[in-house]
């Protein structure tokens, strides 16, 4: 394989996290925003909307993989990676646009935001699969993978912010119900085709190995099952995002049970996003001194306690609120950076021991884990509306809930997140060793 750049200068860093825009924005703005489309503008009961929301993703968890194995295979005078970049991420912005346009409410409606979801999801595969095995073989230094995923981690918060921070306004000021996600639609849509063609661009000389793939679709997906810390990786992520993707579906509903109005749901997403940009430079600085799994314990127990003060909260108080939401941040910041750091540790560790290039299909692999994960979230934030007795509305506003589904939003959002982050550490594993510096950072 040919010899990679161990350092990486802050252009191609930066160039590499502009693809965030486009994964930022796609798992945000739907995780926020499709729950209380379905359930407050197109009438939908809270369970079935959440079961059609966890439809598009689950069904990513076949389409990753095998959008890996192709970039594999993939040779061209611009690299395996960047056309699928480019080309599929510029068609997830086309298709985000799309997907909020219809103009039907009621179950016409549902049948076109679920069916452009399940399109758009698809191509969103053929970008985020090959977009994720590029660290892998832009740097073989392990510090100087959690210092790129610390770039990552940022652009994700940076699109975060100027889409899920920005999208429940659009909606309010373009009037609200259809009018307002079509305006919101065309707006996001934008900042993803602008995210893939800065990623494009901004890697231009990243590192394209030689090294050629291996043989078949089975055998890369034999290897990854073979690996235990690749495993227990894939467990780690895919229960975080659950956790993250059930709080991003139950924002809006807290917004209107904290602060007496969904479009608040932005001020939620700015208090959890702009820690990720202040965290950035001490990432940058101790992230690719600590230990992985050391910083993952830390920072998701630390989201764990979080996620449960949540409980704790009194209606009305925006200075809670963003308190709150601020501290979560900072901890699925760490988190995220240090579970994302891991996989281009795993796919080196086993690209320099068979000599066969397969980071597309670990880092599809990977990726389906994270897209199963924001399905299931929703699905079970769902599941816990319905079971609270949410009321569905046609009208773009919600009607007046119980106590028993205000406390059900406050579970939601707060416990179960916490549940699945306790579990995820469980895979983790414990007793853990402290400053253990190993190429598979999961390994015990």
């Amino acid at each position: 394989m040919e010899k990679t750049t161990s350092r990486l200068g802050a252009a191609a860093s930066a160039g590499y996290a502009s693809g965030s825009l486009v994964t930022g924005a796609f798992s945000t703005v739907p995780g926020l925003l499709m729950l209380p489309y379905l359930t407050d503008t197109l009438g939908v009961a809270a369970g079935l909307a959440g079961a059609l929301a966890f439809v598009p993703k689950a069904w990513t968890v076949l389409v990753n993989p095998i959008a890996g194995r192709i970039s594999d295979r993939t040779t061209t005078s611009i690299g395996s990676r960047r056309p699928y970049v480019l080309g599929a991420g510029t068609a997830v912005g086309i298709g985000f646009a799309l997907m909020f346009a219809g103009p039907f409410a009621a179950a016409a409606g549902a049948a076109w935001a679920i069916t452009g979801y399940l399109l758009t999801a698809t191509t969103f595969a053929f970008f985020q699969s090959p977009y994720a095995a590029m660290p892998a073989e832009m740097t073989d230094d392990y510090g100087e993978h959690t210092r790129l995923m610390s770039w990552r981690v940022a652009g994700i918060a940076l699109a975060t912010l100027a889409t899920g921070g920005v999208a429940p306004l659009v909606v309010k000021s373009a009037g609200g119900g259809l009018p307002g996600h079509q305006a919101m639609g065309v707006l996001v849509g934008a900042v993803i085709v602008i995210g893939a063609v800065a990623a494009f661009c901004g890697t231009a000389r990243a590192a394209r190995p030689a090294a050629p793939a291996a043989a078949s679709l089975r055998s890369q997906l034999a290897v990854a099952s073979r690996s235990r810390s690749f495993r227990r990786l894939l467990v780690i992520v895919t229960l975080q995002s659950a956790a993250t993707g059930a709080q991003l579906a139950g924002a809006s509903y807290l917004a209107r049970q904290l602060l007496g109005d969904p479009a608040a749901a932005g001020l939620l997403v700015a208090a959890f996003t702009a820690p990720a940009l202040v965290l950035l430079p001490v990432l940058l600085r101790v992230g690719g001194g600590l230990d992985k799994r050391t910083g993952v314990l830390v920072s998701s127990t630390a989201y764990l306690l979080v996620s449960v003060l949540w409980l704790a909260v009194p209606g009305g108080s925006p200075l809670f609120v963003l308190v709150l939401g601020a501290l979560l941040g900072a901890a699925n910041a760490a988190q995220d950076t240090f579970v994302l750091a891991m996989l281009p540790d795993c796919i080196a560790e086993e690209s320099a021991r068979s000599g066969h290039r397969q980071a597309g299909v670990f880092a599809g692999v990977f990726s389906a884990g994270q897209g199963l994960g924001f399905a299931v979230g929703p699905l079970l934030f769902g599941l816990v509306l319905q079971i609270a007795g949410y009321i569905p509305s046609t009208t773009g506003e919600a009607v007046a809930q119980s106590d028993t589904t205000a406390t059900g939003v406050l579970l939601g959002f707060g416990v179960l997140p916490a549940a699945l982050t306790a579990l995820s550490l469980l895979a983790l594993g414990l007793p853990f060793s402290p400053g253990r510096r190993t190429p598979d950072s999961l390994r015990r």
